[in-house]
């Protein structure tokens, strides 16, 4: 989100007949009982009428499972979900080759779950051996997609209508959905696209939800979004790492040349050594109203375009904590040149609603329409 309030992820493609493509890949995911089934369907009529050739991508484990093959057929759990993850970047890359060869100009691939959703059916040891498997790594794996829908479980605010009659491989109490539902949402925290669909509606409600941010996401109901920024007291650490719903990545971003009015950055953003590569070009329209591009990049393309770094501006290196909490996702940067302070920052629906932080976290001020903490700014005066 970091000053950025709309971007268009969608992958520009070129294929050998000289098709130009706009194609997006996203995920639906979410706990037993969210209404999935029903949100691939509404989001292929909704968005077929946009003028989106809509792929769906059917979800991998309720077909192994329906098929004969799950975790108490195969010889372990780990071969089981080497199996299953496998499939899934299988069908994945073939629904994007497939989608590389149409004449649509703006596809939509849907993804009924993605790979990160099979973290939740392992332990830590159980998915760096598939991770050491498939020769995968994390940061592709959640952020390979340019975003992630989760629906919360029905188990979770609209109890009277959670039932596992509509999915012979669902079996889960409704205890166990909320946790379930927890643990996935966990898998996808960190990714820079994430919006969680929750039961504050009826369920017709929630479609109409799901819908909206997808085509938020797409640049499809209005060219922006919004967001509120915050100066906070430097947060806990100890217990923002401890959360199961929190994840940190690296962030380091380099603002290159451009004309006056627009802002330019490439940013390189990952974990553990694995980055993926952005560049985004972003105007103001107000406080907090933005519009901006964004396009992938390869480390190559990332690398080249640092040649052009403005050089009145420092290299911005910050640690960024996403958070998950009432069904909000936050981000909370932290510099290496503050000590006792941080930035918050939270995308919006509306421009009057309300926000609920964390009791942990103690608010100083908005920062939200302050010159002084943007980054861009702050590029001047960082070490």
């Amino acid at each position: 989100m970091e000053d950025v309030a709309i971007a268009d992820r969608r992958r520009q493609q070129f294929s050998e007949e000289g098709f130009n493509h706009m194609i997006s890949k996203i995920v639906i995911t979410g706990g037993p009982c969210a209404g999935k089934s029903t949100a691939m369907s509404w989001i292929r009529n909704a968005f077929s009428q946009r003028g989106y050739s809509v792929l769906i991508v059917p979800e991998t484990a309720t077909e192994l499972i329906t098929g004969g093959v799950a975790p108490w057929t195969c010889g372990t759990n780990v071969e089981y979900q080497k199996c299953q993850v496998e499939l899934q970047i299988t069908k994945e890359r073939l629904f994007e080759q497939a989608a590389s060869t149409m004449s649509a100009e703006k596809i939509l691939i849907v993804c009924d779950r993605g790979i990160m959703d099979n973290r939740a059916y392992m332990n830590e040891e159980e998915f760096e051996s598939v991770l050491r498997a498939l020769d995968g790594d994390i940061v592709k794996w959640r952020d390979g997609y340019d975003a992630v829908f989760h629906l919360v479980t029905a188990a979770n605010g609209a109890e009277e209508y959670y039932s596992n009659a509509n999915n012979a491989a669902r079996y889960e109490t409704a205890e166990e959905a909320i946790s379930l539902d927890d643990r996935l949402l966990s898998g996808w925290v960190g990714h820079k696209h994430l919006r969680v669909i929750d039961n504050a509606t009826d369920f017709e409600g929630k479609m109409k939800r799901l819908e909206k941010e997808i085509a938020s996401f797409l640049q499809e109901s209005h060219p922006y979004e919004m967001e509120r920024k915050f100066l906070i007291a430097f947060p806990d650490i100890s217990w923002l790492e401890s959360n199961p719903l929190c994840r940190k990545v690296e962030i380091e971003q380099v603002y290159l040349k451009s004309d006056p009015g627009e802002e330019i950055r490439v940013r390189k953003r990952g974990e553990n050594g694995h980055y993926m590569y952005y560049e985004t070009h972003k105007r103001p329209i107000s406080g907090m109203k933005r519009m901006s591009t964004e396009r992938h990049l390869s480390q190559s393309e990332y690398r080249h375009l640092l040649k052009n770094a403005d050089p009145e501006r420092h290299r911005i290196s910050k640690t960024r904590y996403c958070l998950t909490y009432e069904n909000r996702y936050f981000e909370i940067d932290i510099y290496p040149f503050w000590k006792e302070q941080a930035i918050l920052e939270i995308e919006l629906r509306d421009e009057k609603e309300e926000i609920c932080l964390p009791s942990e976290i103690r608010l100083i001020r908005e920062v939200t329409d302050d010159p002084e903490y943007k980054n861009a700014s702050l590029a001047k005066e960082a070490l």
